[in-house]
């Protein structure tokens, strides 16, 4: 898929994403994210190993586009998804019985 991050044209595929963040260790992640594989990692340190670009030249939102098109799954945020509940916490919330955590 062709794209434009920081003004210069890229021609990104899934495949090739993956394969570059293969064996990349994820930072801690502040802000926007993407899940590639079992692994969450800030978008803009995608960003930065699959442009060879510097991070302060394309922002957040360029690389979110390009990789939600190649189907990755982006996150707004860094915060971290609560469990879900059981079976038995949703079945007593719904009978009135307390309020899930």
């Amino acid at each position: 898929m062709r794209c434009v991050i920081a003004h210069f044209p890229f021609d990104l595929f899934a495949g090739d994403v993956r394969e570059s963040m293969k064996g990349v260790r994820p930072e801690p992640v502040s802000g926007p994210s993407v899940t590639i594989g079992r692994r969450t990692y800030p978008v803009k340190q995608v960003g930065e190993v699959i442009t060879r670009q510097d991070r302060r030249d394309f922002t957040s939102g360029e690389v979110v586009r390009a990789l939600t098109r190649l189907g990755f799954t982006c996150h707004d945020t860094a915060a971290t998804p609560e469990a879900a509940p059981t079976p038995l916490q949703t079945a007593t919330a719904l009978l009135g019985g307390g309020a899930l955590r």
